[in-house]
């Protein structure tokens, strides 16, 4: 997971905003569900797919951050959305294709 911070640089001194790594190689379950809804304009229908991350609950991932996931030998990014649910023994998370930081 990765973030864009405000990074000082040791030597020059200046600070600009940098891709940082938050946390890597975290056990997760990516979820996928398709939902089909009719137009109610007579054209084709919309289709809507739900992206939903579950992990443990002892890990804070912030709003906006990229979430780089590789499941069956296929890595995609994506963007947080929405609060977490909270439940006693892991969070889920809603995601969405990352497009670019905010």
């Amino acid at each position: 997971m990765k973030a864009w911070r405000e990074v000082k640089n040791p030597i020059t001194h200046i600070t600009k905003h940098e891709e940082v790594t938050l946390y890597e190689n975290l056990k997760c379950k990516l979820s996928h569900k398709t939902l089909t809804t009719a137009s109610n304009t007579g054209g084709p229908a919309i289709i809507v797919e739900e992206i939903q991350l579950s992990l443990g609950n002892e890990y804070e991932i912030p709003a906006g951050c990229k979430i780089i996931v590789t499941q069956n030998g296929v890595t995609t990014e994506y963007t947080r959305s929405g609060k977490p649910g909270i439940f006693m023994d892991h969070q889920q998370i809603r995601l969405e294709l990352f497009k670019e930081y905010a």
